[in-house]
């Protein structure tokens, strides 16, 4: 059986990418803050598809603590095949009104975690000479958003990131892309008024706002042989929003 690890996996799009995985047969490593959450989907997982689950209640930012939890994993399955940095906050304020402390922690949270798993991920994809990473990113790491400086700034840096980790590991057979989502319909984005949601939905192509299992569905494809040609990409899934 193949294997996935997930940061961000409590709910939202992180939920729909471990649902996804694993009715696909995947065993999966999940992470996240809230333990009561991934206990829920690790039971239910487990009883749905037959598969196996392991949960780390870690937080993503923390060096060591990332590095502990993929050579946990590793031991455990003896293969990383899928990697899918989803982990992020927001804290949508005006340039003026972040604080240091607000600047830090989402570059932390957003930016940072990438880089954890990645590292300590790629040791053990270069090793089996296999894998395939992808990181969430967003629509405003591409164009940008007022009120979203530094939630921005990180989605931007992940699109950097991610390019040139492909070409980096692309010799030793292991893909790296990126996804940038539009307006989804999770906790984060049920927090604005209905004036925001109606702006957002008058700029939208399609007329309607995603759902976290339209983004799990081009996660799995990018990370299935059928898209086996494919790394060094960012791909937008925002019903026509850009």
């Amino acid at each position: 059986m193949k294997t996935a690890i997930i940061t961000g996996a409590s709910k939202g799009i992180g939920k729909a990418i471990a649902y996804k995985f694993a009715q696909n047969n995947y065993n999966l490593g999940l992470i996240a803050r809230s333990e009561t959450l991934l206990n829920e989907i690790k039971e239910d997982l487990k009883k749905s598809y037959g598969i196996e689950v392991l949960i780390y209640i870690v937080d993503v930012s923390d060096y060591k603590k990332a590095e502990e939890v993929v050579d946990d994993f590793y031991k455990r399955f003896s293969r990383i095949d899928v990697l899918v940095n989803n982990a992020g906050i927001t804290d949508d304020k005006f340039l003026v009104r972040i604080s240091e402390s607000d600047w830090d922690n989402i570059i932390s949270v957003n930016l940072k975690s990438v880089f954890n798993y990645c590292k300590f991920v790629s040791k053990y994809m270069i090793k089996q000479r296999s894998g395939v990473i992808v990181n969430i990113s967003s629509i405003s790491g591409i164009v940008g958003n007022a009120g979203q400086t530094s939630y921005a700034s990180t989605k931007s840096a992940i699109i950097g990131f991610t390019k040139s980790l492909a070409k980096e590991l692309g010799s030793r057979n292991v893909r790296v892309n990126a996804i940038a989502p539009g307006f989804i319909l999770t906790d984060m984005t049920e927090k604005l008024s209905e004036e925001i949601k109606n702006s957002y939905l008058d700029r939208i192509s399609l007329k309607r706002f995603g759902t976290p299992e339209e983004i799990a569905n081009v996660v799995y494809f990018l990370c299935s042989d059928d898209a086996s040609y494919i790394t060094g990409q960012v791909l937008v899934v925002d019903g026509g929003m850009i």
